[in-house]
C-alpha cells in the first residue's frame, strides 16, 4: 500500500509544482505562466493514465 502511494505522489507532484508555478505568474509573465500551465495540464494528464494503468492492474 505504501509503495503505490509513493508512486502516486511521484507521478502527481511536478504538475502541482508546475500549476503552483503558473499561477504565482500569472500576472507578472503571463506567456511564461501560459506555457507552465499547459505543461502541468499535459503532465497531469499523462501521470493519471500511466498511473491508472498501472494501479489498474494489480
Amino acid at each position: 500500500m505504501e509503495l503505490i502511494l509513493i508512486v502516486i505522489i511521484l507521478f502527481l507532484s511536478p504538475a502541482v509544482v508546475l500549476l503552483i508555478l503558473g499561477f504565482n505568474r500569472l500576472y507578472t509573465q503571463p506567456k511564461s505562466a501560459k506555457i507552465l500551465l499547459i505543461a502541468a495540464g499535459v503532465y497531469l494528464l499523462i501521470g493519471l493514465g500511466i498511473c491508472g494503468s498501472m494501479l489498474s492492474g494489480l
